[in-house]
This record gives C-alpha cells, sequence and structure tokens, in this order.
C-alpha cells in the first residue's frame, strides 16, 4: 500500500458525517443544507440535448488530447471572457472536472527527489491542494488569509525560505470558501516571486462566472497578459463547467497556459487514462459556445444573495462576497461555542446544515483561520435558502436573547 495514503486526512464531509453522529433533526423542519457546493440550478436544457444528439460518440475511444473543435471551444471563450488570443493546439487541454484536473497536475509537477519539494496553498482552502501536494511527495505549506482584507492571503508571511523550497502554487480566485478575488497587484507579486524561484502557478477558478460586482473577477491568464506575460511562463489556469453551467456530473473543464506546462500534462494525461468521452465533449462545446444561460445563472444567485445576506448580517459578521456561492460567516461570540457547536446545534435544532470553518483550514503559524466561521453554500432555490436563512436568524436569537 502507497504509504503516503496515511498521510491524508479525512474529507470535510466525512468530517461532517462524523459531527452529526446521534443528532436526530426535528421533524417538523424540512432538511435544508448549505453544507455542499454543489450546483442545485437545473441544467439547461440545450445541454441535456446536445448529450443525447451525440450518443453515437460511446462507440469510439476518445484522444486524451480532445477534439479541435472542444479545444477551439474553449479558445474562443477565453477571446470573449478575457480578451485572450490563445493557441487551441498547444495551450489549451480539456479535462475532466477541474478537481481531477488539479490533482494530477500536481503528480505531473512535483519532483519529490531529496524530501524538499514544498506545495503552497492558501489557508482555508480546498483539500485537495492538500491531498494532491502529499501524494506526489511535497510538502504542504498553508498561507493564512488576512480576515481584515476580506480573507485575501497574506503572501509577505512566507518566509524566502518556503519559497526557494516551492514548487507548485495553488491559488484560488475567486476563493473557495471566501469569495475573495485576487488583484492584478496581487499576481503581479506571485509572477515575480515565480520568477524568482522557479515554481509553478496552478490558478484555481472554477467559480469565477458567479459574481456580484459589476465588473467580473480577473483571471490568471489575463493578469498575465496585461502584465506583459503573454506566454503565461509558469502559469497553469483551471475552469469548469460544473458551477458556470450547473453540470456537475458532466465532469468538464479545461486548463490553458504555458504550452510547455500543457504538453507535460497531456504526457501524463495520456498513461493516466483521463480522456474525455466524446459525448461529454460534444455537449461541452455547446455550454461554453452559450453565455445567455450563465448570464441567467448569476442573476438567480445575485437574486439569494441579496435577500440572504443581509437577513443573516442581522445576527452574524457576514457581507457579501467578491464572487462564488458562498457566504463566510463567524459565529457570533455571545453564543459561546465553536464552529463545530454551532453546526450540530443548529442541524439539531432547525435541521439546517452549514459547514464548519475549521474543516476547511489547517493549524498553521498559532492558528486556524477558519475557526469561528461556517461557510454557507447558496446553491438551492431562493425560496430554500431564505428560509434556511430565516432558521439561523431564531437559532441565535434563541440562544442571544
Amino acid at each position: 500500500m502507497n504509504p503516503l495514503l496515511h498521510q491524508l486526512q479525512p474529507y470535510p464531509f466525512e468530517r461532517l458525517r462524523q459531527l452529526f453522529s446521534g443528532v436526530t433533526p426535528p421533524a417538523e423542519y424540512s432538511a435544508i443544507s448549505l453544507g455542499m457546493g454543489e450546483p442545485r440550478h437545473p441544467t439547461p436544457q440545450f445541454i441535456k440535448e446536445a448529450v443525447s444528439a451525440n450518443l453515437a460518440g460511446l462507440a469510439s475511444y476518445p484522444a486524451t488530447v480532445g477534439a479541435p473543435a472542444l479545444r477551439q471551444a474553449c479558445a474562443r471563450w477565453l477571446q470573449r471572457r478575457y480578451g485572450l488570443s490563445v493557441d487551441a493546439e498547444t495551450q489549451v487541454l480539456p479535462v475532466n472536472g477541474s478537481r481531477e484536473a488539479l490533482f494530477a497536475f500536481a503528480q505531473t509537477i512535483v519532483d519529490p527527489t531529496g524530501g524538499q519539494a514544498m506545495v503552497v496553498c492558501p489557508n482555508p482552502f480546498y483539500q485537495i491542494y492538500e491531498g494532491a501536494a502529499l501524494l506526489a511527495g511535497a510538502t504542504p505549506y498553508y498561507v493564512a488569509s488576512d480576515p481584515q482584507r476580506n480573507f485575501a492571503v497574506n503572501w509577505d508571511t512566507v518566509h524566502e525560505a518556503v519559497w526557494k523550497r516551492t514548487q507548485l502554487l495553488f491559488v484560488c480566485s475567486p476563493g473557495n470558501p471566501t469569495g475573495a478575488v485576487m488583484p492584478l497587484s496581487e499576481w503581479k507579486k506571485l509572477f515575480e516571486l515565480s520568477d524568482r524561484h522557479g515554481f509553478v502557478i496552478a490558478s484555481d477558478e472554477c467559480y469565477s462566472e458567479i459574481y456580484f460586482r459589476d465588473e467580473p473577477p480577473l483571471g490568471g491568464l489575463e493578469a498575465a497578459s496585461r502584465l506583459g506575460r503573454g506566454d503565461f511562463k509558469n502559469l497553469m489556469s483551471f475552469t469548469s463547467l460544473s458551477k458556470r453551467s450547473n453540470v456537475p456530473g458532466l465532469r468538464s473543464g479545461f486548463v490553458a497556459g504555458d504550452a510547455a506546462l500543457i504538453k507535460a500534462f497531456l504526457l501524463y494525461r495520456t498513461y493516466h487514462g483521463s480522456a474525455m468521452s466524446p459525448v461529454i465533449q460534444a455537449a461541452s462545446i455547446t455550454a461554453w459556445d452559450d453565455e445567455q444561460h450563465v448570464v441567467e445563472n448569476r442573476t438567480l444567485y445575485r437574486t439569494k444573495f441579496a435577500q440572504v445576506t443581509p437577513l443573516l448580517a442581522r445576527v452574524m459578521e457576514v457581507s457579501l462576497p467578491d464572487a462564488g456561492f458562498y457566504l463566510w460567516a463567524k459565529v457570533p461570540e455571545a453564543l459561546g461555542m465553536d464552529d463545530t457547536e454551532f453546526a450540530r446545534a443548529l442541524l439539531a435544532q432547525y435541521n439546517v446544515t452549514v459547514l464548519p470553518g475549521s474543516y476547511l483550514a489547517r493549524e498553521a503559524q498559532g492558528s486556524n483561520p477558519g475557526a469561528q466561521r461556517v461557510r454557507m453554500a447558496l446553491v438551492a432555490d431562493v425560496e430554500e435558502c431564505a428560509e434556511a436563512a430565516q432558521r439561523i436568524v431564531q437559532f441565535i436569537q434563541s440562544r442571544t436573547a
């Protein structure tokens, strides 16, 4: 058995299951889950029809590199969304969702020889970053976020000795769970560090199309282009249809960036057995080429957040994020309970599930930056999310009156 497997920590939802063991929610309340970040808006009909219309593709082995038509659709989207001109042949590669690709990318990039490799990631973070680092034979390094700056990652706290050992840096913008978006100045700092120390940047951008400001979030490739780095040296961007198009079961996304990294990643994936089904490729082309359904999807999220955020703000420290579909709320001190106790008691009293923030972070530099926070995924319909918010307000008020 691979000894590195023993280093993996339980996934947040397994920890949540254990936390809720023995809890019997009240029958008078229907179950509402704000725990898992799984899109629950309806899948657009035209995508379903594209799947049905291309079932003949099941009779063919797909190429790992993907069909030229799919890579070209991805390149067209990058042009429309970010104003970028990329080579669909050498700078784009389809993947089976960003989760699979983020993990596999670390296995491609990390050289574990000598046991000195480090993989840097935000804290709190998406746990795939940690698992990918550990199974690649690297040591994860967790960089704390600054609550005073909307939980932006404080890269200045990373010592030079850590950067010297860093081979891969995971960034997430818009961030999970905080919703923070990295500005151009932050990208400039990371590119300079990458140039100095030679590490690769993996930019997780799966929440890029759900935002609440007039200006869409800045992407990593877009930032590189603005800073005169048109070759995207040591940069790979990861994106997905799951949140954008409400198709988490489609398992479809793509990576784009440094052509040399794409070439190496394709070689790894050729052996990894991760080619995308021709059926999924055909449906993905139609999804990437359509923006109207994305606008409608974003409008639904804006409506939910406009109703839920002010309601919760009456009793919790919470604010509208820059982007994404999570609220990152602070457990009121007056309750006298931590984030895990809050989540368990809320389920027991009102049958609402939230995810403790400490499950999404690690103890590092003397503290767990997710402690005393909970993540709420506003993925259900407007009425259900509003009902959950009302119950949370009642829960807090009943314990602080």
